[in-house]
């Protein structure tokens, strides 16, 4: 198996915090700055398959990853969001939860996950 959250493959200088059980992975995205990824250590395809302690791990490293985002880039909110299967957007099936700081500069500013989910063009076709 060649996943790109599991070690080896995870590159430990992109780890900012972790705790027992899970990993907060700086994205370096171009856009979305200060964005990263919580995952857990262990391969789990999807939310779906996270034990009670791997929910209980990711969320206790979100009040830190949120704690340090804050302070390093003092966003005005965020978006958490987790895909699971590839109709839903998950291209990596290692179960991990996004945490995307959202500035009031960004064109996009008042807009959540939801937004293009919510428009008539989403439609389904039954």
């Amino acid at each position: 198996m060649s996943c790109p959250f599991c070690p080896p493959k995870v590159n430990n200088s992109a780890v900012l915090l972790e705790n027992e059980l899970s990993l907060f992975i700086d994205l370096k995205h171009p856009i979305l700055e200060g964005s990263g990824i919580i995952v857990p250590r262990a391969h789990r395809q999807s939310t779906f398959d996270l034990t009670t302690e791997e929910i209980t791990s990711t969320f206790s490293l979100l009040t830190e990853v949120k704690a340090l985002l804050d302070t390093e880039y003092n966003p005005q909110g965020y978006n958490l969001g987790w895909n699971c299967g590839a109709v839903a957007g998950q291209t990596v099936f290692h179960a991990h939860l996004h945490v995307i700081p959202r500035y009031a500069s960004e064109p996009y500013t008042n807009r959540g996950i939801r937004y293009w989910l919510k428009q008539e063009s989403n439609r389904r076709n039954i």
